[in-house]
């Protein structure tokens, strides 16, 4: 079914919303230039590392695309499967993993929102539809970045080196 322009218009916002840049940094920016010793670095009085967070935002944004594309979705248990217990990464190549998975169910999400309906629920939810998860994984992910930028602010490691 082809998209006429308002919904090609809503989706190309939606796009450039998930991708950040335009009203906030996005995730890409907010990852980019980490030094590996701060991604354990859990700076008093805030509950997580920056390592905890780029893995809760690719754990939250793969389930919301699982969801999205599987007529058999399971959903995780709330708050356990979302967070890593550990504050560090195994190592800085399990970081860049996860930075890039994060990248590519990101493509994959906004590759449905080109080709979905935006609108009809979902048969295996409770109302959800397309946009909803869009602007919920939208709403998410920069929620979170900016934790990052904070953390990185407070660690003295923002803005990234050029």
């Amino acid at each position: 079914m082809a998209m006429d322009n308002n919904n090609q218009l809503l989706v190309a916002e939606l796009e450039k919303l998930l991708r950040g840049g335009t009203a906030h940094v996005g995730f890409e920016d907010a990852t980019a230039g980490l030094d590996e010793a701060l991604l354990a670095k859990v700076p008093e009085n805030l509950p997580y590392s920056i390592w905890q967070l780029v893995e809760h935002i690719r754990i939250a944004q793969a389930d919301m695309l699982d969801f999205c594309r599987n007529p058999s979705y399971q959903a995780l248990n709330w708050p356990d499967d979302y967070w890593p217990k550990e504050v560090a990464p195994k190592d800085n190549a399990a970081f860049e993993e996860s930075v890039q998975a994060f990248a590519a169910d990101l493509e994959a999400f906004i590759q449905l929102l080109r080709a979905g309906d935006l609108y009809t629920p979902f048969p295996h939810g409770d109302g959800q539809t397309l946009l909803r998860e869009a602007l919920q994984l939208a709403d998410h992910t920069a929620y979170h970045v900016a934790e990052i930028v904070v953390i990185r602010r407070l660690l003295q490691a923002w803005p990234p080196a050029k």
